[in-house]
């Protein structure tokens, strides 16, 4: 355009005006402010000069090499102008780095308004030629600029959730490149605002509402979480959808990690007004993690994990709110592989990666006759490499991440299948297995269960589970709800390590349980301590009272065994009756085991010397 009112010796003011009255048709189409159209108008003005005046180099009646050479320096000084403005003024007015602002919208320019700036003089010489040429190159001329607006769309699209139009995983990354670099540099001159926050939210009981309400309503309500979320935050934060139930939002400019905490407060309290959707008013809340820069990460993919850890360590917690700290982080690169190594061993690529995994277990015995009641299910992992793990660290590796729920899924099913198959050999064998906290929260470990006692044939009083003071503490009302499920189905519940959680009497009374155990730390000290041996007492009297059958882990010698026997306790497990054992092992040790019951006089005697 410049090129052909140059040459038909109008200059530079119709083609400034005619690309003004094309902003200004822009702008009203898109609704754009006043003062973004003068200032698009004032940008074009001043591109349209620098590349006027390097174009006046070029003779246009008889173009040759070195003009070809000024039209593409009249392009260059037509994008510099352009782009140097808007960066600059972008800059001034958000901050940043100006290249990253710069180069963000360069591709979709070059391809299109490049490929116009360059074929002008071809233009004009098809103008020169016959005018009738000229409609002929305007299709070809559109497509050019029509595949390059699809190009950055899709771009965009790409960085964009589907379903409530925030930011994804990938944009999400891409704004913390671009701000880390200014975060960096006001770091390095000591700034007050220069923290970045990274906030993880996930929502509690959102699979409840897809199984009940259908997904349709899941996805209504996480748009309207979405929509909330953004009204929450301030100008300039960024709010991303990581996937299923899980949001993020990136905080710039903090003075403090105090300022990630109070946004936090304002999402929680954005999300505590209930959700009506079809007149059903929806109960949201969630637990939400931060890590701020740089304290807890210096790149995008570190400030994520810890995030996230943060977030896990505030369900754990039955907090809202959990900010990063590292006692709290499993997650070292020994530990990641261990739990790369895991999830290999459960998916069971291998016959021999499948079999690293095992059940042993260990018998319970009745103290009064002798008899074996049951056993507990213990976990063994036998690595390749590092060879037996041990169970705690095993829980540890696990317990953060969705192998945990791979984990119970293969520890209920081994179980089961062998209780049914000693039920099936006449062995009436009660099996207990521990459960986790993240088991508790999700419902499906009820399904589950129902499912295999139906396929095997199993009565339910054969299982039973065993669930921690610290489980129920977590999320009372979720582990609860699974609790009343699995005491629906008659699976038998346990309260494992009892006296070593916060609100032990409360649990006895509102819990449907069958059975205590006493934590091993108090009976293995029973003997040789006073006060562990007088808790244990209390214990047993307490879950007598209540009409719970009470089980002491953790008896190792014949004087605690006696013990506890005079305490009125009722059933014993621990290495003085026999190791966890396999399956087969355990089958063997039971054709061996001869009952052995106290002698009342005996017991009188040590429990005076106690």
């Amino acid at each position: 355009m410049l090129h052909i009112c140059d040459h038909a010796g109008l200059g530079l003011a119709p083609a400034v005006a005619v690309q003004a009255v094309a902003v200004v048709v822009s702008s009203w189409r898109m609704r754009h402010a006043w003062w973004r159209a003068a200032f698009n108008i004032a940008q074009y003005a001043l591109a349209l000069s620098a590349a006027y005046a390097v174009s006046r180099l070029a003779d246009l009646d008889r173009i040759g090499w070195f003009d070809v050479g000024v039209v593409a320096a009249a392009a260059a000084a037509w994008f510099l102008v352009k782009y140097g403005s808007v960066t600059v003024a972008v800059r001034l007015l958000f901050g940043g780095r100006w290249w990253v602002m710069f180069r963000q919208g360069l591709p979709f320019e070059l391809l299109s308004i490049g490929a116009l700036l360059l074929l002008s003089p071809v233009m004009l010489a098809a103008a020169q030629t016959s005018a009738a040429l000229i409609p002929l190159a305007l299709v070809p001329l559109y497509a050019v600029y029509r595949m390059a607006r699809l190009s950055a769309e899709q771009e965009e699209l790409s960085r964009l959730d589907p379903l409530t139009g925030l930011a994804n995983r990938k944009g999400l990354l891409g704004d913390v490149a671009d701000q880390l670099p200014a975060h960096a540099q006001r770091h390095a001159k000591g700034a007050a605002d220069r923290h970045l926050a990274l906030l993880v939210l996930d929502l509690d009981r959102f699979k409840h509402v897809n199984d009940a309400l259908g997904h349709a309503v899941g996805d209504r309500l996480l748009v309207e979480v979405g929509g909330r979320l953004t009204g929450a935050v301030r100008p300039g934060d960024v709010v991303a959808r990581l996937g299923g139930d899980e949001f993020a939002i990136l905080a710039p400019r903090l003075t403090s990690v105090d300022d990630a905490r109070d946004l936090a407060l304002r999402v929680v309290a954005a999300l505590a007004e209930p959700v009506a959707l079809d007149g059903l008013p929806l109960d949201v809340s969630g637990s939400m993690g931060i890590a701020v820069y740089p304290a807890h990460g210096e790149d995008f993919a570190t400030l994520l994990r810890h995030a996230d850890v943060a977030m896990y360590d505030a369900k754990h917690r039955g907090d809202t709110i959990t900010v990063y700290a590292p006692e709290s982080d499993h997650n070292s690169p020994e530990r990641l592989s261990l739990l790369a190594d895991l999830r290999r061993a459960l998916d069971g690529g291998s016959v021999s990666e499948y079999r690293q995994i095992n059940m042993y277990y260990q018998p319970q015995v009745a103290i009064e006759t002798g008899e074996v009641v049951g056993v507990e299910a213990l976990l063994r992992w036998k690595h390749p490499r590092h060879g037996m793990v041990d169970p705690e660290e095993l829980i540890k590796v696990a317990e953060q991440s969705a192998v945990m729920r791979l984990l119970t899924r293969r520890v209920v099913d081994d179980v089961v299948e062998q209780v049914a198959k000693w039920n099936a050999a006449g062995l009436n064998l009660r099996a207990a297995l521990n459960v986790s906290v993240r088991d508790l929260h999700d419902g499906e470990i009820a399904d589950q269960i129902a499912d295999r006692l139906a396929r095997y044939a199993l009565p339910a009083d054969r299982l039973q589970l065993e669930i921690t003071e610290g489980a129920l503490m977590a999320d009372p009302r979720r582990v609860l709800a699974t609790i009343a499920r699995l005491d629906k189905i008659g699976v038998a519940i346990a309260l494992d390590d009892f006296g070593t959680g916060y609100s032990s009497m409360q649990h006895l009374r509102r819990l449907p349980l069958a059975e205590v155990k006493v934590d091993r730390s108090f009976v293995l000290g029973m003997a040789t301590d006073a006060d562990d041996a007088a808790i244990v007492r209390s214990v047993i009297e307490l879950a007598g009272a209540l009409g719970l059958r009470v089980v002491a882990e953790g008896v190792e010698d014949e004087r605690t065994w006696r013990l506890l026997h005079a305490a009125g306790c009722h059933v014993a497990q621990g290495w003085f009756y026999a190791r966890p054992m396999p399956a087969d092992e355990l089958v063997t040790w039971l054709s061996r085991y001869r009952a052995v019951t106290p002698q009342r006089p005996e017991i009188g005697r040590h429990h005076r010397d106690s």
